[in-house]
């Protein structure tokens, strides 16, 4: 298949454009981009959706986001609306945000508390675990309200964090052992008692894959991220290869102090591509947090951590987060996809739960860095998608010294959709 032929292609149905789509992986070289329609066309977005966003596991909030019961936060994943609250016994449950009636969402808002799930429709109203209580007695004598419950999507969560999956079984594999680790490497952040300082959602004209993509290098940020690069050492660890040796003794002495101080730091990761990892790693010298100048963001320390030089251990899940956990206050990234060309970028930001805003911290500095990153990143890839869309574009190879990391998202990303589709 040529590149001309990829250029004209217009795909009449869904099960064309899944055909061609294996067609393009399967004969993709692993260190190019991918052929233009799998970053810009409407049919191959829908199979993104359906083999990677309905089946696997997403990263959507974290628990301190919703701390008592009633608590709820709301996503949309596509076109699936989906609910996340807190339940009376403390578990944290996730439902189609879709009443069982006629179909109306039940919780409107982005975030919020109840006492029990009321659809604004018709008033049918479900307890925290989605049993339905109440359906009017316009239903009848012979309606069952026992199976007219609603739909749960599976839910788990680790070290704060909270994943879903609308498949119909849970995707198996190696994500338990992920969890564990997350677990383990969150401890000492003792996230239930934290709280949300600031939040941001940003419109971004480009496909999903292209902000994965800019998220898994550093090879622009020379060129683009000046207040980033104030305190963020761009090595992805201590195997990149480009890491000189004084950066490699930086992270030596660091790395004896989180020992001394009992925190874990080894590099861990699994699945294809490095889809799920964890990793440590130290700030330029004299750097506490990323702020704008490197001070401290919140007189606060996060949970029992005492060295406030604690770098940024980095959490990556595929499809859709990045993170950064430090000292006095973390930040968590999502991406959600709206349509082949659009996507959704929240950043949120936590700090101690005790600590308080205009005192122990203020959310325009903690914001102050990756609002500007997230804004520099947001015109890279809408200038990339622009790019992409355009009758002379055709993929081009990634720089296996910088650019490791976008190979292995793609890696990901081919194998997890193959694997999908030949089912």
């Amino acid at each position: 298949m040529n590149q001309n032929d990829l250029l004209n292609m217009r795909y009449a149905t869904i099960t064309e454009a899944r055909t061609d789509m294996y067609k393009m992986l399967e004969a993709r070289p692993a260190n190019y981009s991918l052929d233009a329609p799998l970053y810009n066309d409407p049919h191959m977005f829908r199979v993104d959706m359906e083999e990677i966003f309905q089946k696997e596991w997403l990263f959507v909030g974290m628990t301190s986001e919703i701390p008592k019961r009633g608590d709820y936060i709301t996503v949309e994943i596509g076109q699936n609306p989906v609910l996340i609250i807190r339940d009376a016994d403390g578990s944290v449950n996730a439902f189609h945000n879709t009443c069982r009636h006629r179909g109306s969402r039940i919780c409107t808002e982005h975030r919020g508390k109840v006492a029990n799930l009321v659809c604004p429709y018709h008033q049918w109203t479900y307890d925290l675990k989605g049993n339905l209580l109440f359906a009017g007695t316009e239903m009848g004598d012979s309606f069952e309200k026992q199976k007219h419950g609603l739909k749960k999507a599976h839910c788990k969560n680790a070290g704060g964090f909270i994943f879903v999956s609308l498949a119909e079984e849970a995707p198996q594999g190696d994500f338990d052992e992920f969890l564990a680790t997350l677990d383990e490497y969150m401890a000492p952040y003792d996230v239930e008692n934290t709280k949300l300082a600031a939040e941001s959602n940003m419109y971004e004209r480009a496909n999903w894959k292209l902000v994965l993509e800019n998220n898994r290098e550093c090879y622009h940020c020379a060129g683009s991220h000046p207040e980033l690069l104030n305190t963020l050492l761009e090595w992805d660890d201590t195997n990149d290869p480009r890491a000189p040796q004084d950066f490699l003794d930086h992270y030596a002495a660091q790395a004896a102090k989180w020992d001394a101080e009992g925190i874990p730091h080894e590099h861990k990761s699994y699945g294809p591509g490095r889809r799920n990892r964890i990793v440590r790693m130290p700030l330029k010298k004299g750097v506490k947090v990323m702020t704008i100048d490197g001070g401290e963001g919140c007189k606060k320390l996060m949970g029992n951590i005492q060295n406030p030089e604690l770098g940024s251990m980095r959490i990556l899940h595929l499809p859709n987060s990045w993170n950064h956990m430090q000292s006095d206050h973390f930040i968590v990234f999502r991406v959600l996809p709206i349509s082949a060309q659009e996507s959704m970028v929240t950043t949120k930001w936590f700090v101690h739960k005790d600590a308080v805003e205009g005192v122990d911290y203020d959310p325009e500095r903690l914001r102050q860095v990756w609002d500007a990153t997230n804004d520099q990143d947001r015109i890279l890839g809408e200038q990339n998608q622009l790019g992409i869309n355009s009758i002379g574009y055709q993929p081009g190879p990634y720089s296996e010294t910088y650019e490791f990391g976008v190979m292995n998202f793609l890696e990901w990303y081919s194998e997890t959709i193959k694997k999908n589709l030949s089912k």
